[in-house]
Formats: C-alpha cells, structure tokens, sequence
C-alpha cells in the first residue's frame, strides 16, 4: 500500500500530493519522493533541477513557463504558505485556459506535480516563505515566458491581502495576456 497519496485535480495531468508523514512529541519525519510510488502513480521519477526562492509577504511571482524545453515541477513550500497557480497551455488539453490554485505551506505538507506544458506562479500569504520544486528540464532563459498574473481573461482568483495589489517583478508586471500568449501545440 502507498504511503504517499495522490490525488487528481480538475485540470488534466495535475495531481496533488500528501506525503507520508510521521509526527511525535521530538517533531515530524516526511517522506516526499519515493521511486516506485510516483512511478505507479504515473508520475516522472527523474528530475534535472532543484530550485529553492524564498520571498516576503505580498510577492507574486509568475505566471511562468518555457515554450520550449518545458519543465514538469514538483512543487512544494517548507516555510510558511502560498497560493499555488498553474495555468493549462496545451491547446489540444480539455482544460485549456483554465486555472487552479491551491494553498501550499509548510503545515499542511501538501505537494503539487505540474506537468509540461502549464504557466506557474505563487503568491505569499505568510511573513516569509521558502518554496522549493524539482524539475523534469533545465531552466533555459531564453524560451521562459510569462503570462500575466492579472489577465482579465483568466480571471484568476488571487487571495490578495486587504486587497492590495501584490509585489511583482518588472519582468512579470510585462507579462503577456492569454490570448496573446504562445501556446504548446504539440504537448
């Protein structure tokens, strides 16, 4: 029987995950990635890159993704919370142009697989927080594009605080409407 649990979400390939965890009195021990569990599960076992960021209350950082060397990522935050967005640009998926969040924290422990072929980004609901995800290509700039966080179109329901407009970078603040985004054709 599987320890970690995997559960569909509403946007086609996108699971979440509750890792095994074991809490007592001196703290917890979680097992995160276990090779034959995901590769059950359908999920990729080889991953090419780490990446940890740490940020301040009220950053958003995305919507980001490469239309070429497309990365999956297994994300998930070890201190304090986020909301976690990832947006459908396959154009041949069921779900294309559609979004879903979820809250991400080092207290629920949950964990989230994209695949290939989404935008992601996360906003900062906590002082500080420390996000880390694993990827399944290289980071390659010169095909990272970014979706704007904002577009009408997608309506995303960010979780703003007092309903103040969140910190971006000037890179993601460009970021380009859905309708005129490039899309993945072929994922």
């Amino acid at each position: 029987m599987s320890r970690i649990k995997f559960y569909p979400l509403k946007l086609t390939g996108m699971i979440q995950i509750d890792p095994f965890c074991a809490e007592d009195s001196r703290g917890f021990f979680m097992e995160t990635f276990q090779h034959e569990e995901y590769q059950a599960a359908g999920l990729p076992t080889t991953f090419v890159q780490d990446n940890h960021s740490g940020s301040h209350r009220g950053i958003l950082r995305g919507l980001h993704y490469q239309i070429q060397q497309p990365q999956g990522k297994l994300v998930r935050v070890v201190a304090g919370e986020v909301f976690d967005v990832a947006v459908d640009l396959r154009r041949n998926s069921l779900t294309f142009g559609q979004w879903h969040g979820i809250y991400l924290s080092s207290q629920n422990k949950t964990m989230l697989w994209i695949p290939p072929g989404f935008a992601h980004g996360f906003y900062v609901l906590s002082e500080w927080a420390e996000f880390i995800y694993k990827t399944t290509d290289y980071y390659a700039p010169q095909w990272e594009r970014t979706l704007l966080w904002n577009d009408p179109v997608l309506a995303i329901q960010w979780p703003l605080i007092d309903g103040c407009p969140p910190q971006v970078s000037t890179k993601d603040a460009a970021g380009i409407p859905f309708q005129s985004a490039e899309v993945y054709e072929d994922l």
